[in-house]
């Protein structure tokens, strides 16, 4: 199937348009090495745009906010009228048009970057064990280096290369919460449901009290009060509308509980063709069902109809207007690698999981994560060991390192993989999938095929602390080797601190990384202006640990209970730890009526 229409050359060849897909073409690209980019849709980034979560999780910590995510967020801030103080489920919520164009910007201003929306890939060229091009519908690509940044892992199965799919049992790397054999044979749900749930992203329109919405055509699919009653039943409807809330009075509809999630034959995403098309279409009418119940069961649901020009329509696209352009693929093929991260990898020890080393101790660590451990199933909860802690008044994932392995394919040459096909668990894949670390793997994965198009290697030559030195130094987009909760990037003893703890593993302390040991002290104000400033007295300690009654303060909405003072920043939360009840306090930040947060970028304490 090599015989097409146009035949092309590149060093670096990276396919899909997903979240890791875009950060590899665009740090390959900003390396140096000529590049380019094969996506499906005109949209990039996949979960963050197309995929329509913009509500990202994980990574949320200032200290977390490195490389090319970083550097997302703060284009958000500055581009996103009304700010990104949305949710309840996110910090930083957006118009998905706006991130897609952020990276479209980004794609443009690379001279070396090629982008070609040519589809979906039909064919790996391989000779012997190397990978060395793929070939789409028009034109067939060599390449030096091939990432795969699909968002089901297409290239590990039309290559032929090694791959997982499915449930471990716990017999195999003894993770705690993995089920045993006898389980795996003797559930038949294990079987039905072999990976987590994706969801078809539909954003609602709020009209307004006494608003009028068009009404939401029921879908084909015709799920009823049997599969979707009880939705919101935990959490109320007014926190359940505001769960993804988006600027502009839309509402982003990615529910869990009795929602939109859906894997009724899942398996058919790696099947055939023609079965894909099958499940996604169903997929898409799961949402359209669940739009059109909550239309008709929610209090005042009237008022909320599809927000219709969100997503761009295509042809040949099932999704488009308020519905994604493809769904939230939550788990894909996984491939077999160099390393395989297993549950006990991301799990506290203290504070911060170990990081990961080699056999001669060198720590491997190549992009930082913090989410919690979670799944996503339509028949079951399932009991999952502890990742969580209490940080800046709020609980937040405890932090982890990834390895290079990971990204290497064991038994394959010219091939890097940089989305939710890692070399993972299916355990470990509950927090490895979101789309912070999902973009910093993709910028792992792209220095790291750039790197060896320089040097002529193999990606299992690649020398790790080659590879961790371009990362810290980047002179764009800086990223995190070494997972911290305190060091923010812009201190100046960061890039020391990376390649101190890179030297010597020892030094890697569970709470603070600074070289002098004065902490946190050392931390300077945030520079960036905050709308809000607001004085007031912290109160004690109910359901947060720091509720906070303002002053009278014009145009601050009303609450019937305290506000709840957060902070993504170490300075403040070391404040805020040594705070007492009945202090006054003025706090410089963002509030969000939506959970009734303050998001506290500066903190002072008044007599």
């Amino acid at each position: 199937m090599t015989n097409h229409l146009e035949q092309l050359t590149t060093e670096v060849l990276v396919v899909g348009g997903g979240t890791g897909a875009t950060a590899a073409a665009i740090q390959s690209a900003r390396r140096g090495a000529k590049t380019l980019l094969v996506t499906e849709f005109p949209w990039l980034g996949g979960m963050l745009t197309s995929a329509g979560v913009a509500a990202p999780d994980g990574n949320e910590l200032r200290s977390l906010q490195t490389g090319l995510w970083g550097q997302f967020l703060r284009a958000l801030a500055q581009q996103q009228a009304g700010g990104l103080d949305h949710a309840w489920v996110s910090f930083f919520t957006y118009d998905p048009a706006l991130g897609a164009a952020i990276f479209g910007q980004w794609v443009r201003e690379l001279p070396g970057l090629t982008w070609r929306m040519g589809g979906e890939p039909q064919e790996v060229l391989r000779q012997g064990d190397r990978v060395v091009g793929v070939a789409f519908s028009q034109f067939t690509v060599q390449a030096t280096m091939v990432v795969d940044g699909t968002e089901l892992g297409d290239l590990l199965a039309l290559g032929a290369v090694p791959h997982r799919w499915g449930w471990e049992p716990q017999e195999q790397w003894g993770e705690p919460s993995a089920p045993p054999a006898a389980a795996l044979g003797g559930d038949p749900s294990y079987d039905r449901y072999p990976v987590q749930s994706p969801t078809w992203v539909v954003v609602l329109q709020d009209y307004g009290p006494g608003g009028i919405a068009p009404p939401i055509t029921p879908s084909p699919l015709g799920h009823g009060s049997e599969h979707f009653s009880g939705a919101w039943e935990r959490h109320g409807a007014d926190r359940f509308l505001t769960y993804g809330q988006l600027p502009g009075h839309r509402l982003m509809i990615n529910w869990p509980i009795r929602g939109n999630d859906y894997g009724e034959g899942v398996g058919r995403l790696v099947g055939s063709p023609g079965e894909r098309h099958q499940f996604l279409q169903e997929a898409l009418w799961h949402s359209q069902h669940f739009a059109h119940w909550i239309q008709t069961q929610i209090p005042q649901g009237q008022r909320y109809g599809l927000a219709s020009s969100v997503f761009p329509l295509l042809p040949h696209t099932l999704g488009g207007g308020a519905f994604a352009l493809h769904p939230y693929y939550r788990e894909s093929r996984r491939v077999q690698g160099l390393v395989t991260v297993v549950e006990q990898d991301l799990l506290p020890q203290g504070s911060l999981a170990p990081l990961p080393q080699d056999a001669q101790g060198h720590i491997t660590s190549i992009a930082v994560g913090n989410y919690a451990n979670d799944h996503h199933y339509p028949d079951r909860e399932i009991p999952l060991a502890p990742k969580s802690m209490v940080w800046g008044g709020r609980w937040t994932g405890t932090p982890f390192g990834l390895p290079y392995g990971c990204l290497v394919p064991e038994a394959v040459d010219g091939l890097l993989v940089c989305d939710k096909n890692i070399s993972v668990s299916h355990m470990a894949n509950g927090a490895t999938r979101l789309q912070p670390l999902v973009m910093g793997l993709g910028q792992a994965a792209g220095m790291a095929a750039a790197l060896c198009v320089e040097r002529g290697c193999q990606p299992r030559d690649l020398p790790v602390g080659v590879l961790q030195e371009a990362l810290i130094t980047d002179p764009l987009a800086p990223a995190a080797v070494i997972p911290s909760l305190d060091l923010v990037p812009e201190h100046p003893h960061w890039l020391q601190t990376q390649r101190r703890i890179l030297k010597d593993p020892d030094t890697y302390d569970a709470q603070c990384y600074h070289l002098d040991g004065a902490g946190v002290a050392q931390l300077q104000p945030d520079p960036a202006p905050t709308p809000w400033t607001i004085a007031g007295t912290l109160q004690p300690p109910n359901s947060s640990p720091y509720p906070f009654i303002p002053d009278v303060t014009p145009g601050l909405p009303p609450l019937d209970q305290p506000w709840i003072l957060v902070t993504l920043c170490p300075w403040v939360a070391a404040i805020l730890s040594q705070s007492h009840p009945g202090d006054r306090l003025q706090v410089h930040g963002f509030i969000n009526p939506a959970e009734g947060w303050i998001r506290v970028q500066n903190l002072q304490t008044l007599a």
